[in-house]
């Protein structure tokens, strides 16, 4: 899959002002945190944030990956559908669900009741415009307690503002994470990318 070029420079912990520095430390940091260390106080801000939000308290690693892989998938972004998809994969979501979050129309995929509001609720406030509709909404507060909704809306409100800045920023998919859907004989085309 050749990607297109970010529209900035991702920096590395050479060229790096010296407080991003630190996230460099272990490594190449990621698109993210590359382009934002141009910024070192919103990068210090930003990812404790990111990290938090993204990845659970009350809710499972699946049922994570669920809410932001088809977040991702609805808002088209290619950099979070492709690296989420991958580490789906590691949180027991199967290759052939994968491939159904990324589909609009894939939903079949799911018949548990308890994934079905969930994604419901998730494409109404992924894609919809003001209140997630009262049906919707009351179907996803049934499978879940109050904690859980609150969490997964500020995971999927972060995931859409991550989706914005990755789309809007072109930022690549790793080539780990490409290896990792190879590896389960997936293509960037089968998630829509």
């Amino acid at each position: 899959m050749e990607q297109p070029q970010a529209r900035v420079a991702l920096l590395d912990q050479g060229r790096a002002p010296l407080p991003a520095r630190k996230y460099f430390a272990d490594g190449d940091p990621g698109p993210i945190a590359a382009s934002l260390a141009h910024v070192p106080e919103l990068l210090e801000a930003s990812l404790p944030f990111i990290s938090r939000a993204l990845r659970g308290v009350t809710v499972d690693a699946r049922t994570a990956e669920l809410v932001i892989v088809r977040a991702s998938a609805m808002l088209s972004c290619t950099y979070c559908t492709l690296t989420h998809g991958a580490i789906a994969l590691d949180s027991q979501v199967t290759p052939k669900e994968v491939v159904a979050l990324c589909d609009p129309a894939g939903l079949d995929a799911f018949p548990d009741a308890r994934e079905a509001a969930l994604l419901a609720w998730v494409d109404a406030f992924a894609t919809g415009r003001g209140e997630v509709p009262a049906e919707i909404a009351d179907e996803f507060a049934a499978h879940f307690d109050e904690a859980t909704v609150i969490e997964v809306a500020m995971m999927a409100g972060c995931t859409i503002m991550l989706n914005r800045y990755c789309t809007s920023l072109r930022l690549p998919t790793s080539p780990s994470s490409l290896s990792r859907l190879a590896d389960a004989g997936l293509s960037p085309e089968d998630l829509g990318a």
